[in-house]
């Protein structure tokens, strides 16, 4: 009688797992091409690793819902799934209905999510991340007494189409996100909190922690530097290249 030991059991699993992984690695070139050639492989596995296992938070641990999960970390950020711009993939992911039901409903999200926000091929992201760095390089300043208007104003200009989609109520809740955020890293200035805000706006509220974005958080804790101005300006420096990188690879992509 064939018997297999927990030992090989475990084995097995663990390859059905790393040929997921390819798969996954495959399918997410395809899906966000500039972003995964820009992080790397072995960075876009640690990505990916995180998004299964808060999958499986939720119960997921079927391929299509799975693959759904991945799919919206790119389109949303790896926190997508507490994030206050989107909170009611929130009530899906919690709700007692079966995955397969769940996928499904965020999936039919995910399609009007494309169509209203991301636009014909990304376009309106494409523009919205152009403005990021526009943003990024300009010597914005910003008035306390007028801080949460000028950020709303400024997230509705740079990317119309979703500051619609999220409505002010989320968007509100995403500012005082980021100012708190901005202060866990001593980061007190209005421009430096405001920068946080715009992150989060572009790449998700958990962007400071983000395996996609390693070059935030990299930013954001490294000991060598010293002061809060500082790490506010290399936070700066940090994001033109990186954006710049972004918008170069989209223009060829489109010539």
């Amino acid at each position: 009688m064939l018997q297999i030991r927990a030992e090989q059991m475990l084995a097995f699993e663990q390859a059905a797992l790393r040929r997921f992984e390819d798969e996954m690695v495959a399918h997410s070139r395809d899906f966000s091409p500039t972003l995964c050639e820009i992080i790397g492989e072995d960075q876009l596995r640690v990505a990916l690793r995180q998004a299964m296992a808060r999958a499986a938070g939720y119960g997921f641990t079927c391929r299509g819902p799975l693959r759904l999960f991945i799919e919206m970390m790119f389109l949303c950020g790896s926190a997508f799934d507490s994030d206050p711009q989107y909170p009611g993939l929130r009530k899906i992911l919690l709700s007692p209905d079966d995955e397969m039901d769940r996928a499904e409903r965020i999936h039919e999200g995910f399609l009007d999510y494309l169509e209203r926000v991301s636009g014909p091929g990304a376009i309106n992201v494409r523009s919205a991340l152009k403005h990021l760095l526009t943003f990024a390089r300009s010597p914005m300043t910003f008035s306390a007494n007028a801080f949460q208007a000028d950020m709303l104003r400024e997230m509705r200009t740079a990317f119309p189409q979703k500051a619609k989609y999220v409505g002010e109520e989320g968007l509100v809740a995403l500012i005082h996100e980021g100012i708190a955020e901005a202060h866990k890293y001593g980061l007190s200035s209005l421009r430096a909190q405001a920068m946080i805000v715009v992150l989060m706006f572009a790449f998700g509220h958990g962007c400071t922690c983000d395996p996609l974005y390693p070059w935030i958080s990299r930013t954001l804790t490294d000991a060598r530097i010293i002061d809060a101005p500082s790490r506010a300006q290399r936070l700066e420096r940090k994001a033109v290249t990186w954006l710049e990188h972004v918008v170069a690879r989209n223009e060829k992509a489109q010539t």
